[in-house]
């Protein structure tokens, strides 16, 4: 079953363009390292819930947007490996002050898959 690294971050209005540059570049990188795929998703239906919901969950303001996106790889060893390739490859830039978001409201986590149809 593939492994999936999943991210929900909130990203400001103002800075959709430059975050969808940045994952354009981003994709391109992961995929020739090998990974399965890679999406980014813009929220278009995420209500703000009373207990927990995504805008929540990333604290996002009332100017941000909420993204949802994943990497999906053939196991784990393999995405450790690709990522590791990643974060050597220079067209990758990690620099959190030139992120048009705030990286420390992203949550992310890596999954085993269990179920897919």
């Amino acid at each position: 079953m593939p492994y999936v690294d999943g991210f929900v971050l909130a990203v400001p209005k103002a800075n959709i363009e430059a975050y969808k540059d940045i994952a354009r570049n981003a994709g391109a990188v992961w995929k020739d390292h090998g990974a399965l795929a890679y999406v980014e998703c813009i929220g278009d239906d995420t209500p703000y819930g009373e207990l927990t919901s995504f805008p929540r969950a990333v604290q996002a303001k009332d100017d941000e947007v909420v993204v949802f996106s994943w990497i999906v790889y053939a196991s784990r060893a393999s995405r450790d490996e690709i990522n590791a390739k990643v974060m050597a490859d220079p067209r990758i830039q990690m620099d959190p002050a030139k992120m048009p978001f705030d990286g420390a409201r992203m949550i992310f986590g890596g999954f085993e898959s269990f179920v897919e149809l």
